[in-house]
């Protein structure tokens, strides 16, 4: 590269001819998870400094960035349990960068299959720690992942996550990801409506645990 942009071990760099040097280091930004979006920061980077917006402002705005609803959004968090909404995820592809992100994760995959299934994610299964089933590609998945990956057949979004944070309530650091594979349209309208079920619900376990209505947290 002869100038540029470029991120190297979580480190943004902008790179010249004879040298480089680095603008900021995108592995503590919990909004920027993942090698895809830190190919996102390099490239919207490479484009507002073309418009004479300063590295500083640049790396201030990095860190207060929100995040794109659906995408994987942390929705909440019930003790030391994160839950990631990336129901943008509709696709093998897709769910595997949200997967390349995580280690030992909990995931909610299914709805309506699409060609391939999950036959593609056989690489990222020894880092998922339970797989939580929905929708019409519940038994199709289930096929795939047994004797590989723990999974649990839930049929819904509902039984999903309370299972999810049943099994999560003891762990210390874990990570629930909603990130289906699958189109939404089985059990609703679009993505978005999957992702706001999913955020609604983990907010309901929240209010649960805060007032003592989960067992094992209650006085």
């Amino acid at each position: 590269m002869q100038s540029g942009f470029l991120v190297q071990d979580g480190t943004l760099y902008e790179v010249m001819p004879d040298e480089r040097h680095a603008i900021t280091d995108l592995r503590g930004m919990e909004r920027l998870t993942g090698a895809h979006n830190w190919q996102n920061a390099a490239a919207a980077c490479a484009a507002v400094m073309a418009l004479g917006v300063t590295q500083t402002r640049i790396v201030q705005a990095f860190h207060t960035f929100p995040g794109l609803a659906h995408r994987m959004e942390e929705v909440g968090r019930i003790g030391e349990t994160r839950f990631i909404n990336d129901s943008k995820a509709t696709n093998a592809e897709a769910t595997a960068r949200a997967l390349a992100c995580y280690d030992g994760v909990h995931v909610i995959l299914g709805g309506v299959p699409k060609a391939g299934g999950i036959d593609s994610l056989a690489a990222f299964f020894p880092g998922i720690r339970k797989a939580y089933l929905i929708g019409d590609a519940a038994e199709a998945f289930a096929r795939t992942l047994q004797g590989r990956v723990a999974y649990q057949k839930c049929g819904n979004l509902a039984a999903a996550v309370a299972a999810s944070v049943q099994d999560t309530a003891a762990q210390n650091g874990s990570v629930v990801l909603l990130s289906p594979a699958c189109a939404s349209f089985d059990q609703f309208e679009n993505f978005e409506e999957r992702g706001e079920a999913f955020r609604r619900l983990v907010k309901e376990h929240m209010a649960n645990v805060q007032t003592g209505r989960v067992s094992g947290n209650a006085a």
